[in-house]
């Protein structure tokens, strides 16, 4: 486990009082962004664009055991958290696959994990926040204080409103390994059936379940993993070495692995998509230094790639054709998930393609990420590149994808590239819910607005 590393509430406030003054010696007019060590958004910067320091606001600054909460920074990483919180048997309820993953990030972006079908999304088990708004102010939002319509609006506006440096979130409680089964299913009608069951009765064959996600390896092979936290296990895995998390559910039925390791399972091989990198080639997995096996180092090098076009030259003097990055995710009432998958191995053809659940935590909607109460959701990520045939250009399938998400009442993130225009985007992320927050906490407008930022950016 990494050392843990935890901040007094004294430097805590002097680093919140430097980047404000920072942020104040800022001249109108300059695109403000933050100057974070990691990114996992997929809307790409120009080299050399400056930003503001964050650095000293990157660690955890307490963990309440008895209460189970914790105080975080906003560019804490999950990694750092989850390092913090389990020293008292305690994980937040929501941690998203990345190691890199700020809380901020998760919070005013979207984040998602195997226990969102019974935690929901991880801004809802937020209690209050201390944010720096637009117009320079740091105040501190809660469900139930002035800056109510704040709190609410947060969540998925991208730093558009302003950004985190404190939160207060819930903890649970932890054991120490997770039993995890992996089931297949032939067709995805019989593996959405079981799982709106599991999600419902948080059980499978009389048993509790803590976790569950999926992945679709083609239309006649999709595996759902049903997960649960045990005091004890037989043996556990290790797939931070030789071995490939995602080839395991093709290969056991059943797996133990350590509570860290199991919330840490998709980073090592970014999910999968460290095969495009080489990475999972037996020769060079050998060589590749095992602490560099990272989702970070991983997106770093896909940024230099696009930075200066290798990927792209390298085709074109092959002779292939184009290739337009799909990189998604994206929510669809469990109902209609059969036939965007459908749709998607029609139009698209990515493999592997993951799956996981969710549904809200509270009885309301919140407003810049209307998913519905009570209405069961399945998150479909695809993370690749796929070939432009004669006369598509660039953004075809992501347009596609779009339109065939929206029509099934479903939601995309706004982490990568999108493409609506803006009338139709603030139809569908609550244009009316967030323009007046906007004017309250930013009325000169020094941060970029939600379209201009996640649309118009790309």
């Amino acid at each position: 486990m990494d050392r843990v590393q935890l901040t007094s509430r004294e430097h805590h406030q002097r680093a919140v009082d430097a980047l404000r003054a920072a942020y104040s010696r800022l001249p109108d007019g300059v695109d403000v962004r933050l100057a974070k060590r990691t990114s996992n958004l997929f809307r790409f910067r120009s080299a050399g664009q400056a930003g503001l320091d964050v650095s000293q606001l990157d660690r955890v600054i307490e963990v309440d055991p008895e209460a189970r909460t914790a105080q975080v920074q906003g560019m804490a990483t999950y990694e750092r958290l989850v390092d913090a919180t389990l020293r008292y048997g305690l994980m937040p309820l929501v941690v998203p696959q990345l190691k890199t993953i700020t809380l901020g990030g998760a919070v005013s972006g979207l984040g998602i994990e195997s226990s969102s079908f019974r935690n929901g999304l991880p801004h809802e088990s937020v209690r209050e926040m201390d944010i720096l708004t637009g117009d320079g102010r740091v105040v501190t939002a809660r469900p139930d204080n002035e800056h109510a319509d704040l709190f609410e609006v947060f969540p998925n506006s991208y730093g558009s409103l302003g950004y985190a440096v404190r939160l207060e979130i819930e903890l649970e409680p932890v054991r120490p390994f997770v039993r995890l089964q992996h089931l297949r299913f032939d067709d995805a009608a019989a593996a959405m059936t079981t799982l709106a069951d599991i999600c419902h009765r948080r059980q499978y064959a009389g048993q509790r379940v803590d976790f569950v996600d999926g992945v679709v390896f083609s239309p006649h092979e999709i595996y759902l993993t049903v997960a649960s936290m045990t005091d004890r296990a037989p043996g556990v895995s290790d797939y931070t070495g030789d071995g490939i998390y995602y080839q395991s559910l093709r290969l056991r039925r059943e797996d133990y692995l350590t509570i860290r390791d199991y919330l840490w399972r998709w980073d090592t091989d970014w999910f999968w998509c460290s095969r495009a990198l080489g990475v999972q080639h037996p020769v060079v997995r050998r060589l590749w230094p095992r602490r560099y096996r990272r989702s970070d180092v991983y997106r770093r090098l896909v940024a230099w790639d696009r930075r200066y076009g290798l990927s792209a030259k390298v085709g074109r003097l092959r002779g292939l054709p184009p290739r337009e990055a799909v990189i998604q995710d994206v929510e669809v009432p469990i109902e209609r998930v059969v036939d965007f998958l459908s749709f998607f191995q029609r139009e698209v053809g990515i493999s592997p393609v993951w799956l996981c659940p969710l549904r809200l935590r509270r009885d309301r909607p919140w407003p810049l990420y209307p998913l519905q109460p009570g209405v069961l959701y399945v998150n479909v990520g695809f993370w690749a590149t796929v070939p432009l045939a004669p006369g598509q250009s660039d953004g075809y399938h992501n347009r596609l994808i779009e339109r065939e998400v929206t029509r099934l009442g479903g939601h995309k993130s706004l982490y990568s590239t999108a493409y609506y225009d803006a009338e139709e985007f603030w139809r569908l992320y609550n244009g009316a819910a967030y323009a007046p927050v906007k004017r309250a906490y930013d009325p000169a407008g020094r941060l970029a607005d939600l379209y201009t930022k996640c649309v118009r950016s790309r």
